[in-house]
């Protein structure tokens, strides 16, 4: 394992216990990344999400996917690059995901506004999550549904620097075999990895998705590795010591 991967690991290893040990301090609430309009938010939360979790299984992924993916990369590319490209990643993945969330916010704001709404009754919508059914005549329930959660539920996770990784690691070993442990046929990894993100635009865009997954955050930090690791190697960009 490499410096850097190792380091990262251990870091968000520790982040991931500090909530359960000291559940008092609220870390959960001051690193996650909450949507800009909510109280809970902080300009700080787009670099502290990347190492908070949700859950054991969340985080082992993400680390095996950091160990996988990132080692091979850090080799060829040195600490320091590494680290700037993990980053780039994860922050364009947060500030994505925030961007595709606030359209999709303001659309149904102006639309509870456009019936006549004020701001003080949408801002009981979000505080409270009850509203008149007087207004399903007009704008549908998922749609407040999904209006309450963006507002709500913050974003947790090294997923979308991973994602980046990935991205990177599809263009350096275009012909390197990968498999999901759900369907364990090896895959070229220049097939393997579009069709990953295909699968996240498709979920992201429509109402199949399954569970609470940032979808957005995982396509914007592929974009963002993806036009990184294109330049770099357009340029033959040297290693960073």
């Amino acid at each position: 394992m490499t410096e850097a991967v190792k380091h990262l690991i251990i870091i968000n290893v520790l982040f991931f216990i500090a909530p359960q040990l000291m559940p008092n301090l609220g870390l959960q609430s001051m690193f996650a990344l909450y949507f800009p309009e909510n109280p809970n938010f902080g300009f700080w939360q787009f670099l502290t999400h990347m190492f908070m979790h949700g859950g054991f299984s969340h985080i082992l992924f993400n680390m095996y996917g950091l160990w996988a993916f990132g080692t091979p990369l850090e080799r060829i590319w040195g600490r320091n690059k590494f680290l700037f490209f993990y980053f780039s990643a994860g922050l364009g993945a947060g500030a994505i995901y925030t961007l595709v969330n606030y359209f999709q916010f303001n659309s149904v704001y102006e639309q509870l506004v456009s019936i006549g709404l004020s701001p003080t009754e949408i801002q009981n919508i979000l505080d409270t999550g009850s509203y008149n059914s007087g207004i399903l005549t007009s704008i549908s329930e998922s749609d407040l549904s999904e209006f309450f959660a963006t507002y709500h539920t913050p974003a947790v996770g090294a997923s979308g620097a991973i994602y980046g990784v990935l991205v990177a690691f599809g263009m350096t070993y275009p012909n390197a075999k990968l498999a999901l442990i759900f369907f364990p046929v090896p895959i070229a990894a220049k097939y393997f990895i579009p069709v990953i993100i295909l699968g996240d635009l498709f979920f992201g865009m429509t109402s199949y998705s399954i569970g609470n997954v940032a979808h957005f955050a995982h396509i914007g930090g592929a974009l963002i590795g993806f036009i990184i690791a294109w330049y770099w190697k357009r340029n033959q960009f040297k290693r960073w010591n």
